[in-house]
Order: structure tokens, then C-alpha cells, then sequence
């Protein structure tokens, strides 16, 4: 199906000459002058390889098709991720190369998206928003405002975020999974 360059959201699959693409980040560029642009970068599922395309924003894109489902994540091991269909309770391994990024924010019992393309899946696609506990932070600077000053923190899963200032280590905090940015204290 065909649509157009600006209307591409990281997760989408595309077929670009036959070969199909798992958008990775996608920008739609507005110059003071000039014409409009999408940056998408993409990995290409058959063999991983990175690329970066830019197209005007009214170009048409091939969008392949692909069928989203809900999976409970499972567990991880050796062999890859694996992930369980909450309708069917069938069971499917996903490799390393298709999580990327998101392996850190899976946790166990976890409801996500995969995109399957003939049965095979190519793409993961999490909660925008994950609560994990902070473990690690550096003490509060005696005269530091909370305006705009943030300090580094460790969480759980081992990834590092910037926290404001009043965030110390024990405190359960929301995260964007799409950026690992800081969203709020959670709320239990």
C-alpha cells in the first residue's frame, strides 16, 4: 500500500525494491527554504544492514503489509526473546536484531506489538511509557534549583536517565521507552 513519506512512524515496514525495511526513526524536516523533507532510518530485516533515506514529504512509500498482534514477553535466553500470543498462546522466538534497542524496557509478562510479515517477526513495538525503580543517583548539590538542572541516574534495567534533582535512589520514576527520557514519580 502507498503512502506518503511524512506519514511514516518509527515501527512501520517498508518494501523499497523488493527488499523490506523496519523504520528505526523517521523526521519530517521543515527548511526555511526549500522543500520539505522525511529523514528515516531504517534496517533492512534480511540481512541487518543500517541505511538512511531522505524523500520529499509527499513522496509515495511502499508500506508492506504486516499484521500487528499483542504478545506477552516471556523470557530471554541464548537463542533470543521470547513471546507468547495472547489470543492463539502460541509461542515465538525473536532475535536480538529485531529488539535493538527495546531490550533493556521488556519486562516479564510485558504486553507489546510485534509485526509479523509472513508469520515471521520483524518488528517490536513497546508501551511508550514503562515504571522502573531508580537504583543508583548521585546526591542533591546543596544550592542546585530545580528549574532546569537534572542529574544522572542508574535504573533497574541498567539503563541511565537524567532525573530532576528531588528523584533519589529507591524511588520508582516513568520512563519513555522511545528516548529513555524521564516522565514523572510514578504513582504507587
Amino acid at each position: 500500500m502507498k503512502v506518503i513519506a511524512s506519514s511514516i512512524r518509527k515501527g512501520n515496514v517498508l518494501d523499497i525494491d523488493g527488499k523490506l525495511y523496519v523504520v528505526l526513526t523517521a523526521e519530517n524536516i521543515h527548511p526555511g527554504k526549500g522543500t520539505p523533507v522525511s529523514q528515516i532510518e531504517m534496517r533492512r530485516i534480511s540481512d541487518g544492514v543500517k541505511i538512511s533515506e531522505r524523500f520529499k514529504t509527499t513522496d509515495q512509500v511502499e508500506r508492506a503489509t504486516v499484521e500487528d498482534r499483542e504478545f506477552n514477553f516471556l523470557y530471554e535466553d541464548g537463542d533470543g526473546f521470547h513471546f507468547m500470543n495472547t489470543e492463539t498462546y502460541d509461542q515465538v522466538q525473536v532475535s536480538r536484531d529485531v529488539v535493538g534497542n527495546s531490550a533493556p524496557y521488556l519486562q516479564e509478562g510485558m504486553t507489546a506489538k510485534l509485526s509479523l510479515h509472513d508469520g515471521n517477526p520483524i518488528a517490536l513495538i513497546l508501551p511508550q511509557r514503562v515504571t522502573l525503580e531508580v537504583v543508583d543517583t548521585e546526591p542533591v548539590t546543596k544550592g542546585q534549583t530545580a528549574s532546569s538542572s537534572y542529574k544522572p541516574a542508574v535504573l533497574e534495567n541498567g539503563a541511565r536517565v537524567l532525573v530532576p534533582p528531588h528523584i533519589e535512589a529507591g524511588t520508582r520514576i516513568v520512563v519513555r521507552t522511545e528516548d529513555s527520557s524521564y516522565v514523572e514519580r510514578a504513582k504507587d
